[in-house]
């Protein structure tokens, strides 16, 4: 027997069912009392505020929030056991998060959690230490300062144009753009595109919404002018400028594999085709572009914030090597050079950055929103996967949040509703990024620093100016126009030569090589007991990785060395000095260790001490940051090693205890290197759906293309277990045009009615490779016909104070579980009220009181609905009267069944009709 109980949804909500088939019900509910909804696996119960939704090929798993999530750049993600389940599609409350399941992964929910950029939404944010963080002392200022205006006056203006169709989307997306342009600037400018992230699409007064198009009497949110402040310092000196409007993504890329990483790239080449045109026919160019300085598309900046981050980051990587034109907007030639990227908190789902085109990333240490920091991976991803003569370098802001570099998304400069990303419990207040902490920056101070740092990469990917290098690489340096903030840097590529790699081919003793991301707490870099997390352990799609390691080093008394041996010796001639990039704990004081060499003879020289201290951090902060610490190589020289070939590293606490994480260790010398960007063989996977069948045995292949001119890579494939979600790897040498990647899925065909099933694929780039689609696989498809469903009454009439009872039944039984939602509806007059049935009952349904006294067709939310576990066909559905003492006529109820493609009763639908006769 099934009861009733409440269900959180909303109409449009239900729509992410729409794939049921009629007769296939929608939706069990999340009870207002404290018992769990039961699993298809056994009847454990699920944990509070979770619920399985569906049956038949389109079973869900439904989570809701205590609050409203915002819409933001970070996916929501299921997990179970620490694997990921999948990205849920959200619904319209800003609550409800709705994830399809396949009939195997059904059957292990358990562990049940619901992250976003490495926060978990489904706990209560553990409460931040008593004391106050520090700020690191201030760093010497830079010789050049970016963040100076310049001394051309700016023209600011907007274009709109046709709006486009992109691939995969229903709706077109805007061609849309502001434009800051430098007046009296002569000859051919540089060019920097901004894109902004994903954001709340449409707004009327303080409503504001994810849809597009928007509608009637609602406005589009205008976060393409939340740079304008970055755009008109960049045109004061000298650089054209455009920030394009994305609205038409955000609002549909919930659907999209990658999280709109292709269609963002999409509409950025879009818009540079039409600058393309506009400098080969000015005249064609709208106002404010026929007025400005001609634009040199052979120098391109791109900047993007969040996802807005990883799609310029795929646009890069598409204007060096195409993706497949079935899934790419544009199809045109390519008619500029993206000679650097800025990647403001962004999003990187991939794990794929482009290797061989400059990129500096920030990473606002109080991101609220892409709170993992997971940007980190454009640095550390790119480490021997190209030639490395591209600067990649990541800076870390102390005390910013992930919106404020964005005024459209800053409260009390923003046209639209906005807030502050980063969330403060007022019982906890967070010691390093609540509202009153010392580290944390004012919107206007946060925004300064970011305008500064843009400059910089303008700067020294546009200009070639080597001036401002080291505000970007770890070499210590401040810009003070980005004053009061804390700003570090530390960065991988262009002049670092060999080193030292926590790869599968290093030896380490007196420390262990540990895993960025593994289940194992034995095993896992942080492990257990860690305050907070590390924006280089950023977890994937997996459960663990194989080859992304760091290598941890824990004391308990000075002395005692850690020695990290490569697997052949490195070679660091004419390097000034060892680059280490190493964190310790964050707040924690200096630790201190002595830094030696040993050349391939055995001849060892200290070359000094160094003494790390912790960032400011709190539990709920990513500040296991490796700061960039550089050691002379003088000793070295004097002790006469052979620095063409250098054996091992060794790591000598002189504190009395403490933990070091290194990250890796290199040869550096100063300067910024001409980039070579080098067409490597790029890897996309595709997806096919294909029709389970009635009978036989069909084998299919996951669509693989690996495009390119020349050459041969290596990446590393990942193929999940559908019914168990784990992860097997290989490593496959690729070249362009080849069929080395080769996942074959059997398909056996049956006349049982079933639920879809999809083998995924995963790929990451390893080493002469790039990555564009890294995900995709098979879906089978279930073909067979749904079973007939029917009601039957079986206490279709009774006297007040008994139950109302009616079965739904199936024609046969089946292999998945089957269900049918229904909703109240008018019943014949007189009607059965809110206080004919008993009080806790209607809480515990609807969340309703029964006072004051209305008919249950008016009640917001009220729906019964019926699970038929697999195997078995009927439930029953009760509703449960009271006995009163007013004598009154016979009373009816309705309830109708929903159609989950529209979230209203379905025409010629099954019913639920019951009378309750006077018991006086």
């Amino acid at each position: 027997m099934v009861r009733a109980r409440r269900i959180w949804v909303t109409a449009t909500a239900l729509l992410a069912v729409a794939g049921a088939s009629p007769g296939v019900a929608v939706a069990h509910s999340q009870p207002a009392a404290t018992h769990g909804v039961l699993e298809q696996n056994g009847g454990t119960p699920l944990p509070h505020g979770w619920r399985l939704a569906g049956g038949g090929p389109a079973p869900q798993l439904v989570w809701r929030s205590g609050r409203a999530v915002p819409m933001g750049d970070a996916r929501v993600e299921f997990r179970a056991g620490g694997r990921l389940l999948g990205v849920p599609r959200p619904g319209t409350d800003g609550r409800t998060f709705r994830l399809p399941l396949d009939g195997r992964r059904a059957t292990r929910l358990h562990e049940l959690e619901v992250w976003s950029g490495g926060r978990r939404l489904d706990a209560p944010d553990a409460a931040g230490a008593a004391s106050a963080a520090r700020l690191p002392a201030a760093l010497p200022a830079n010789g050049v300062d970016p963040g100076k205006p310049g001394s051309y006056r700016t023209r600011t203006g907007e274009y709109s144009l046709k709006p486009v169709r992109l691939p995969g989307f229903s709706a077109p997306v805007e061609m849309r753009a502001v434009v800051v342009a430098p007046i009296g600037a002569s000859g051919k400018r540089p060019l920097a595109l901004f894109l902004h992230g994903r954001h709340y699409t449409c707004y009327k007064g303080q409503d504001i919404t994810g849809d597009w198009p928007c509608k009637a009497g609602t406005k589009p949110v205008p976060s393409h002018r939340g740079y304008l402040r970055d755009q008109r310092l960049l045109a004061s000196q000298g650089y054209m400028t455009v920030s394009i409007s994305a609205n038409g993504v955000n609002g549909q890329d919930f659907a999209a594999e990658d999280g709109g990483a292709q269609a963002r790239s999409s509409l950025v080449r879009l818009h540079l085709a039409r600058w393309a045109d506009w400098a080969e026919h000015p005249r064609s160019a709208p106002k404010v572009v026929r007025e400005a300085p001609r634009a040199d598309l052979s120098r391109v900046l791109l900047v993007g914030h969040s996802r807005g981050g990883e799609g310029v980051n795929r646009a890069a990587l598409d204007s060096i090597t195409p993706p497949p034109a079935e899934q790419d907007g544009y199809r045109g030639p390519v008619r500029w050079h993206i000679r650097g990227t800025v990647l403001i908190g962004p999003t990187v789902f991939g794990q794929n950055p482009v290797p061989d085109v400059p990129s500096m990333t920030i990473l606002p240490g109080c991101d609220g929103d892409v709170s993992d920091l997971q940007g980190e991976v454009y640095v550390d991803g790119t480490r021997a996967v190209g030639n490395g003569t591209a600067l990649h370098s990541a800076v870390y802001v102390i005390g910013a949040n992930h919106n404020f570099f964005n005024s459209e998304w800053t409260p009390g400069r923003a046209a639209a509703p906005a807030d502050d990303d980063f969330f403060d419990d007022p019982q906890h207040h967070d010691p390093v990024c609540g509202k009153r902490a010392a580290t944390r920056l004012t919107a206007d101070q946060q925004h300064r620093a970011g305008s500064t740092y843009i400059a910089a990469a303008a700067r020294l990917f546009l200009a070639g100016d080597d001036r401002v290098r080291p505000l970007l690489d770890g070499s210590g340096k401040r810009a003070p126009s980005a004053d009061p903030a804390r700003v570090l840097s530390h960065a991988v590529g262009a002049r670092r030569g060999s080193g030292f790699l926590p790869d599968a081919g290093v030896s380490v003793t007196g420390g262990k090589l540990c895993a960025a991301v593994d289940p194992s707490p034995a095993k896992a870099c942080l492990g257990t007991g860690a305050k907070g997390a590390s924006p280089h352990f950023a977890q994937w799609e997996t459960d663990r990785e194989t080859g992304r390691s760091a290598i941890a080093v824990r004391w308990t008394r000075a002395g005692t060395p850690a020695r990290v041996t490569p697997a052949k010796p490195v070679s660091l001639s004419g390097a000034k000095a060892l680059a280490l990039r190493l964190f310790v704990p964050p707040n924690s004081r200096a630790a201190e260790l002595d830094v030696s060499l040993t050349d391939a003879s055995g001849r060892k020289a200290k070359l000094g001490r160094i003494k790390p201290a912790g960032l400011p951090g709190s539990e709920r902060t990513a500040s296991y940051w490796a700061q960039e610490i550089r050691v002379p190589l003088t000793a070295a020289g004097r002790a006469g090693l052979d620095l063409r070939a250098v054996k091992s590293l060794e790591l000598t606490p002189r504190s009395a205890s403490g933990r070091a994480w290194l990250m890796d260790a290199w040869g550096w010398r100063p300067g910024t290197p001409a980039v070579r960007t080098d067409a490597l063989p790029r890897v996309d996977i595709g997806r096919t759906t294909v029709d389970e069948g009635d009978s036989g045995v069909c084998t299919y292949r996951v669509p693989v293309q690996v495009a390119g001119r020349s050459g041969s890579g290596q990446v590393r494939v990942y193929v999940i277990d559908p019914a168990t979600g784990k992860a097997r790897d290989r490593l496959v040498t690729v070249r362009p045009g080849g069929q080395d990647i080769d996942v074959p899925v059997e398909v056996k065909g049956n006349t049982r009615y079933g639920t879809d099933v999809s083998y995924d694929v995963l790929v990451k780039a390893v080493r002469g490779a790039v990555v564009g689609s890294y995900r995709g696989g098979i879906t089978v498809h279930d073909d067979d016909p749904a079973p007939t469903m029917t009601v039957t009454p079986v206490a279709g009439e009774v006297t007040e104070g008994r139950t109302l009872k009616w079965r739904v039944s199936l024609s046969e039984a089946v292999d998945v579980d089957m269900g049918a939602l229904f909703q109240v509806a008018p019943a014949t007059a007189p009607e059965l009220s809110t206080k004919d049935v008993p009080a806790g009952w209607l809480r515990d349904t609807t969340g309703e009181k029964p006072d004051p006294e209305r008919p249950l067709s008016k009640v917001t939310g009220f729906y019964l609905w019926a699970d038929i576990p697999a195997g078995r066909t009927s439930a029953e559905i009760t509703l449960p009267t009271v006995k009163d003492r007013v004598r009154e006529s016979t009373e009816s109820v309705l309830f109708r069944e929903v159609d989950p493609r529209t979230g209203e009763p379905r025409t010629g639908g099954l019913e639920l009709s019951g009378s309750v006769l006077n018991a006086s």
